[in-house]
């Protein structure tokens, strides 16, 4: 199994009715080389301007990116092509991040390559150190920019080190 770091950035709460307008893919494994980042053209005329303003795109620079089916037959792909193992899905907010990518596979393309499951990075973490308090954060090394890109490395950097320094076992 591959473990794949992903973060969405969205224009609301929910796929379908809102859209995701771009979203990162890093492969965890030492020197986090292999990684996806797109933006998409929105799905739908609804959108939060409050939700766009957290990835710092505006609405006009949203409509000038590419097609969701073409994003999604992409990153199908680059996951065919970069990941030898089955892909499986982990994020900071599995609940959120998860939702937009199932949603956009299944609806452009019929099937999702992650399958049907996920795992949230911030519950793992909780689990290892025994306190439903604590959080991962700390341990990213690159700042969370809501750059999807930037945000998928830094929670992949994290789990590198959850794997290293907490003893997680986990084949990356």
């Amino acid at each position: 199994m591959a473990y794949i770091m992903v973060d969405i950035e969205a224009d609301g709460p929910i796929p379908g009715d809102y859209s995701m307008i771009s979203f990162a893919a890093v492969v965890v494994k030492t020197g986090l080389e292999q990684s996806f980042y797109a933006t998409l053209k929105p799905i739908s005329n609804n959108w939060i301007p409050n939700a766009l303003k957290v990835s710092g795109h505006s609405r006009e620079q949203t409509l000038d990116a590419a097609e969701p089916l073409v994003v999604m037959q992409d990153f199908d792909r680059w996951l065919t092509e970069e990941v030898k193992e089955r892909p499986y899905f982990i994020s900071d907010n599995n609940g959120f991040d998860w939702q937009f990518i199932n949603w956009y596979f299944h609806h452009f393309l019929h099937h999702n390559p992650f399958g049907h499951s996920s795992s949230n990075l911030g519950s793992l973490y909780k689990g290892i150190v025994k306190d439903t308090y604590k959080d991962f954060k700390h341990l990213r090394q690159t700042e969370h920019t809501h750059h999807p890109l930037d945000d998928a490395k830094g929670n992949a950097e994290a789990l590198l080190i959850i794997k290293q320094q907490y003893g997680l076992k986990i084949k990356l």
